[in-house]
């Protein structure tokens, strides 16, 4: 960063303070303590007694507990059939679901450190093309994806993260969870964030995303990363799965309202050290070990937010853009890019595969013309 000049350095100053205060504001504040403890539960309590305590609903504890969602929520679940064990199995589940606040600040600090490195820092002004390859440092976004698995994953666990705030709304719907519009403000403020910039959500704060990434990065390994899967294949996979699941869900067929398919493949358990079933194993497993091959396997085929930020990358207003005045299509950034989205902008179409702001194509081009920069800069 030696070819910075003063305006890149006093951004590059004022944004690590302002991540750094993120970060120890939000570890300080540290997880949310759950309102009720294992050893507070009692069989002769009722669902309508003990879901408020776990930020539930009767319907989503019933769910939970095998019971029917209409099932009498006023007599105690011991004359429901529910045994001790699993009355704790359950409730030590449903406290693992419980949102940590100060995990917000986290994502807030990873996004902006990552706005400002793809939008100001990363490359230093009226620096040689000749220099291209020291453009965008790796070791800002590997460190960037180090904090998130290390501490919006592992330290504040599994809740808050972008994939359940796409189910949880729809859970919602069916009296899953109470306080609807308070999951209806938390996907928004996702949403909101893959409009700040492409998907830097997903690509710079997603705990599991970034635990991805990292086994894509795994150096030594790149001759095996010969193939990119078919954008086609995996979105199709991923919009029938999301109908799938939502005619489930709502009980349209199979008889089981309430029941949600992304819980017996979600990988965020892994951050509560919850396996509750052993499809959430062989997801985690699947998703790290294709992740060495191919690029983020879970967010292309399953993950919901994926989806819906991909569909959102419309209007973000930062994002990866093509000077095709400039562009010689030589597809140097179409190699370099681990994923279609950029052989997607470079081909001008609207419906590109997801881009996650990785930077891998901002320092290739011959020629100058890829640049992350504002949709409104001509």
């Amino acid at each position: 960063f030696s070819g910075l000049s003063n305006r890149q350095r006093v951004w590059l100053v004022v944004g690590t303070v302002l991540v750094v205060t993120l970060f120890l504001f939000s570890v300080l504040k540290g997880r949310t303590a759950p309102s009720i403890t294992l050893w507070e539960i009692s069989l002769s309590e009722s669902i309508r007694d003990i879901a408020p305590r776990l930020h539930v609903t009767g319907k989503s504890l019933a769910r939970e507990l095998n019971l029917s969602l209409d099932v009498d929520k006023n007599i105690p679940v011991e004359e429901l059939g529910v045994s001790k064990k699993d009355l704790k199995h359950t409730a030590h589940h449903l406290i693992g679901h419980t949102d940590s606040n100060a995990k917000y600040y986290i994502y807030l600090a990873l996004i902006i450190w990552g706005w400002i490195f793809l939008v100001i820092i990363g490359r230093p002004v009226n620096s040689e093309l000749a220099d291209r390859k020291f453009w965008f440092p790796k070791i800002f976004y590997t460190i960037a994806l180090l904090l998130s698995v290390g501490v919006a994953g592992m330290f504040f666990g599994k809740s808050p993260n972008p994939m359940e705030g796409v189910v949880k709304v729809f859970k919602t719907m069916v009296g899953l969870y109470p306080d609807p519009w308070i999951k209806v403000a938390a996907l928004i403020l996702f949403i909101g964030l893959v409009v700040v910039g492409n998907k830097l959500i997903c690509g710079w704060a997603c705990p599991f995303g970034a635990l991805q990434e990292l086994c894509y990065k795994i150096p030594l390994l790149g001759r095996f990363r010969k193939y990119k899967l078919p954008f086609v294949l995996t979105n199709t996979v991923r919009i029938v799965l999301f109908l799938v699941t939502l005619t489930v869900l709502f009980g349209w067929v199979g008889g089981k309202k309430g029941m949600v398919i992304y819980h017996y493949v979600n990988p965020f358990n892994l951050f509560n050290l919850d396996f509750e079933y052993p499809s959430i194993i062989l997801s985690i497993a699947l998703s790290l070990v294709m992740g060495i091959f191919f690029y983020r396997p879970f967010c292309s085929f399953i993950c919901p937010f994926g989806l819906i930020s991909w569909f959102f990358e419309r209007l973000s207003l930062y994002r990866v853009r093509i000077d095709h005045e400039k562009c010689t299509e030589c597809m140097a950034c179409v190699k370099a890019c681990p994923s279609l989205a950029t052989k997607g902008k470079v081909a001008k179409m609207f419906w590109q595969a997801d881009c996650f702001s990785c930077s891998r194509c901002l320092n290739v081009c011959p020629v100058d013309a890829i640049k992350y920069e504002s949709v409104f800069k001509r």
